[in-house]
C-alpha cells in the first residue's frame, strides 16, 4: 500500500537554480571545509537552488495543473540578477548560502508563484521566504560543524548572473537511504526583458 501512495504523490517545489559557473565559484570556496568537515551531509553542487514555494508531498495529478500558469508567469517575468553572498546556518545544523542582488524582485516573484500556487489549488502554506542557498546539514552530534562552516563564508561575494528559468522541481525526499536528490520536472525561460 506505501509504494502505491508514494507513485500517486510527488514532493515538489519551485526553484531558481544559480548558473553553473556561480555554482562552481562556491564550491571553490567550499573546498576548506570539504576537508575540515567531512562528516557533513553537503548537497550535490548540482542540486544547489533557491526556494521559492515549497509544496510538499503533493498528489501527482496536481503537477500537470501547475505547468500552464507557471510557463505564463515565467514568459511574462523579467530575469532577475542576483549572487551568492556569504553564509549562514539554521538550528546550529543547516549551512546555507546568502543571495545578494536584487532581493525585492525575489521576494515579488516569490509572491506571484506562491498565488499561483494558491489559484491552482494546491494547498499551499509557505513560511516566509528567507533566500538561501542549502549547502549541507550537520549530524546531531556534530551541530559545530555549521557554525563553523557558515563563519568560513562570511566574507565571500560571488559574481552577479542572471536568472535563466524557473524550475519545477521533484525530489525523492525521504524515499530510501542515501542522499536527496532533485530533478526537474519542468523548466520555462524568463522571457521579459532583464
Amino acid at each position: 500500500m506505501k509504494e502505491e501512495t508514494r507513485a500517486e504523490t510527488l514532493r515538489v517545489f519551485i526553484a531558481l537554480a544559480p548558473p553553473d559557473d556561480a555554482k562552481e565559484e562556491l564550491e571553490r570556496e567550499l573546498r576548506p571545509a570539504y576537508e575540515a568537515y567531512p562528516r557533513m551531509r553537503w548537497n550535490r553542487v548540482e542540486d544547489w537552488h533557491i526556494t521559492l514555494a515549497f509544496l510538499g508531498e503533493v498528489p501527482a495529478a496536481t503537477v500537470p495543473l501547475l505547468k500552464p500558469p507557471l510557463a505564463e508567469l515565467a514568459a511574462a517575468r523579467r530575469p532577475l540578477h542576483l549572487g551568492l553572498r556569504g553564509g549562514g546556518h539554521f538550528d546550529e545544523r543547516v549551512l546555507w548560502s546568502g543571495i545578494d542582488g536584487d532581493l525585492e524582485g525575489l521576494h515579488l516573484l516569490a509572491a506571484e508563484v506562491r498565488a499561483l500556487v494558491e489559484d491552482s489549488g494546491v494547498p499551499f502554506q509557505g513560511r516566509p521566504l528567507n533566500p538561501h542557498l542549502t549547502l549541507a546539514r550537520s549530524r546531531r552530534a556534530d551541530a559545530s560543524s555549521a557554525v563553523a562552516a557558515a563563519a568560513g563564508l562570511a566574507g565571500f561575494a560571488g559574481r552577479r548572473w542572471r536568472t535563466e528559468r524557473l524550475h519545477l522541481v521533484g525530489s525523492n525526499f525521504g524515499r530510501g537511504p542515501g542522499p536527496i536528490h532533485y530533478r526537474d520536472i519542468e523548466a520555462w525561460s524568463f522571457g521579459g526583458a532583464g
